[in-house]
């Protein structure tokens, strides 16, 4: 006997949830930040905050893991100030990556200093990070980030705890490097923790030292130039000490360290010295030059995401191909029989579902009548009027065609690995019998699926390996893009190409956005009057090899740019279904199911609501015929 639904007892991972979001909004001093959890790594966006999911049945590690993300995100917004780090960062680039990763550890820092649970948290966080264990043993720098090691010197600095044992061969390729260089700013780091802009610019100077100093010009002279007068003397001034240390490079080490001395003393004395009308001037100064340009007409996410801060690092191992070309017909045939063995369990359900869409769609097509005519068939319903009122005239119906609008509908299916077993199954299925209800009333259906090649980047990884890992890369795996059929294609000849889905091996990564555009794309080349995108889902986007050299949410921040532009500025209708994962927090119009057993209703029930709401303003349009009155 089940329980009804408010004495279920809840997972186990909900009450960890429950404190998570009053904690981060405790640690941030913000109550309107907004916690929510999901795949992937976590993110900051604004006032929203993303932790990773917690397992169902979480462990003492896993609720650690949680907490340290919660922490780490919610010191992010509590004590790291945006306008100040815009303008003291250098540009995109190494040097922006190293400045980056210290003033994550200098955030970091603080919370472990303060509190000793928050330290804990913090560092099984910091040890998830680096399990792989590929750090553990580096024998060359190149295989050694940077801004990793020295993010870890800096947090040794701050809290006095060691790096982490898995990061050895990183921390100890770089310590010897770092520390001769520059152990003086390192030491000088310890106390200004508490203040980011006097940090940062103590950081910027350890760029310099580090010979990363020809990155860290430009902003600065930008910077001066656009704060008037004074910052140009002050510009000039730098100028002239990068010259000065430049010409230096070629002396011994002792010279080195007393000209960054020199440097960071003169940085120092510029910061205590600016006075309250100069900072104020600064900061409007630099959101002038932030506010964002006006955009063109033509151009959005879908044709050009790299304007939007979308990158792929290449696309020449990307493929577009047909179900067909990816087996042999023996094996389409046997996948097909084993999908109609499936199809006899979930057919007498599904085929309710898929009777009453049809029914809904043949009745708006073939049933239309015009009412209180003057001539026509006597409207026999009306006759009670002969008996209420003698004097009046008789009313008369006609039969109309009803303006049903070509539709064509495309199903887009994430063939992500998380749907292997059931979901896939359950969605081949729906997509097989749906196919088939639309093709009979004259809906054209196209069929698409969305996965990666491989498994934690493919050729285009080993591209980006093979030249020197370039950083930012964007998007790191190999998209396959699969079309199982085509909205032309009768049901007939595509029902083989349909069973591809239960193939093992198939299912791999899924990457949202790039599916959606491309989906988005094919329905508006279609001649078709009324286009609807419905998109399939159980989970965020998630890659691998692009999540683990861009920021947690890359993926995601491109998927909720091209949803936008799609509900807002195009034609096609989107509707989305997510299974397991709650998609309502990216599509407009969306539901979300708990069991893969429930997508066809789901899915029926609204492609019905959207033929239903497309009758109803239809019949608001059509004018009103009245009878002329007697009087």
């Amino acid at each position: 006997m089940s329980l009804p639904p408010n004495k279920r007892r809840e997972a186990p991972s909900e009450p960890l949830k429950r404190v998570l979001g009053p904690a981060v909004r405790a640690i941030a001093g913000d109550g309107a930040v907004e916690v929510d959890f999901g795949p992937g790594k976590g993110d900051v966006s604004g006032k929203s905050v993303y932790i990773p999911e917690p397992p169902r049945a979480p462990t003492a590690k896993d609720i650690a893991l949680a907490r340290g993300w919660a922490d780490s995100l919610a010191l992010q917004i509590g004590c790291h100030d945006a306008k100040i780090h815009r303008r003291i960062a250098p540009p995109p680039g190494p040097a922006r990556a190293v400045f980056e990763a210290s003033e994550r550890a200098r955030v970091e820092g603080l919370g472990a200093m303060r509190m000793p649970g928050m330290a804990a948290n913090l560092t099984a966080r910091l040890e998830d990070q680096y399990s792989h264990g590929r750090f553990r043993a580096v024998f060359d720098r190149a295989e050694a980030p940077l801004e990793d090691a020295l993010a870890l010197l800096i947090r040794e600095r701050l809290t006095g705890l060691p790096p982490p044992a898995s990061t050895k061969g990183l921390v100890d390729i770089w310590r010897p490097l770092i520390e001769a260089r520059g152990s003086t700013l390192l030491d000088r780091l310890e106390g200004l923790s508490e203040n980011q802009e006097q940090f940062g610019r103590q950081i910027r100077d350890l760029l310099k030292v580090l010979d990363l100093v020809d990155l860290t010009e430009e902003p600065q002279q930008g910077e001066e130039e656009n704060e008037g007068d004074d910052g140009a003397k002050d510009g000039a001034t730098d100028e002239s000490e990068d010259a000065n240390e430049e010409g230096s490079d070629g002396e011994d080490k002792e010279s080195e360290d007393q000209s960054s001395e020199g440097d960071l003393s003169e940085t120092e004395e510029m910061v205590d010295s600016g006075d309250t009308e100069q900072q104020e001037m600064d900061e409007e100064t630099v959101d002038d030059n932030e506010a964002p340009a006006p955009w063109r007409p033509n151009m959005t996410v879908l044709e050009n995401p790299e304007a939007f801060g979308y990158k792929v690092y290449t696309r020449a191992h990307d493929e577009e191909v047909g179900a067909a070309e990816l087996s042999t017909p023996e094996e389409l045939e046997r996948l097909r029989a084993f999908l109609d063995k499936e199809l006899k369990t979930l057919s007498a359900a599904v085929a309710k579902l898929a009777n009453k869409l049809q029914r809904k769609l043949l009745a708006q097509q073939n049933r239309g009548w015009d009412f209180d005519l003057e001539e026509g068939m006597l409207d026999a319903a009306r006759l009670t009027r002969v008996i209420t009122d003698p004097t009046g005239a008789l009313s008369y119906k006609r039969e109309r065609d009803t303006e049903f609008r070509d539709t064509v509908v495309t199903l887009l299916l994430d063939n992500s690995g998380s749907m292997r077993g059931r979901p896939i199954m359950v969605a081949a299925c729906c997509a097989d019998i749906l196919a088939r209800t639309l093709e009979r009333c004259g809906v054209k259906v196209e069929i698409l699926g969305f996965t990666t090649k491989a498994w934690k980047g493919g050729q285009a990884r080993e591209e980006w390996l093979a030249a020197g890992k370039p950083p930012a890369p964007g998007r790191l795996n190999d998209l396959r893009h699969i079309i199982y059929k085509t909205a032309d294609a009768p049901w007939r000849r595509s029902k083989n190409s349909l069973a591809l889905m239960m193939r093992e091996g198939l299912l791999k990564e899924n990457i949202d956005g790039e599916a959606l555009a491309w989906a988005h794309s094919r329905l508006v080349g279609r001649p078709e009057q009324r286009r609807i995108l419905m998109m399939i889902s159980d989970g965020a986007p998630v890659d691998d090899s692009t999540l683990s050299v861009n920021n947690g949410s890359y993926l995601e921040q491109h998927l909720r740019q091209v949803i936008n532009e799609i509900e807002n500025r195009s034609s096609v209708e989107l509707i989305a279904i997510g299974i397991g994962h709650d998609v309502t927090r990216y599509y407009r119009r969306a539901v979300t199911i708990t069991d893969a057993s429930e997508l066809a209703g789901a899915m029926t029930e609204k492609l019905v609501e959207l033929f239903e709401e497309d009758s109803k303003i239809e019949k608001a349009a059509r004018p009103v015929r009245r009878r002329p009155s007697l009087h």
